[in-house]
């Protein structure tokens, strides 16, 4: 069994990347960290590039802890390849981070976060980013 985290290059990614790591090393599980965009191009603001791939794999390293790296990209929805994911690996948590946004921002943009607290069939942490 695993933990899943959501992750993008940001402070809510990190936060939800130490929890995820926390939560791994706590209950000897494997950590599977999925990078999910919009695109299969390298131009999706929140995929990673092959410099900041490297980086979280070197930090996953150093944490000791059993862990798988995916990066991916389609037309379909992050929230969506997240939660198809989980289900793949058989997840057993999801890690998310958070950050505040404006009732505008949260309407304009929607939420992957969420859709998958809504739809999971799995629990889901939300980690707060720190400022």
């Amino acid at each position: 069994m695993t933990v899943l985290v959501g992750y993008v290059n940001n402070p809510a990614g990190h936060a939800a990347l130490d929890a995820g790591i926390a939560q791994a090393k706590k209950d000897g599980k494997e950590l599977v960290v999925v990078n999910a965009s919009r695109s299969v191009q390298h131009n999706d603001s929140y995929r990673l590039g092959d410099g900041e791939l490297a980086s979280v794999k070197d930090y996953l390293s150093k944490s000791g802890v059993e862990f798988r790296v995916l990066t991916l990209g389609s037309e379909y929805d992050p929230a969506e390849q997240i939660l198809d994911t989980a289900t793949e690996v058989a997840a057993e948590l999801i890690v998310l981070g958070t950050r505040k946004r404006t009732p505008v921002g949260k309407f304009l943009l929607g939420s992957t976060i969420q859709k998958v607290i809504l739809d999971a069939a799995v629990p889901v942490l939300c980690v707060k980013a720190a400022h």
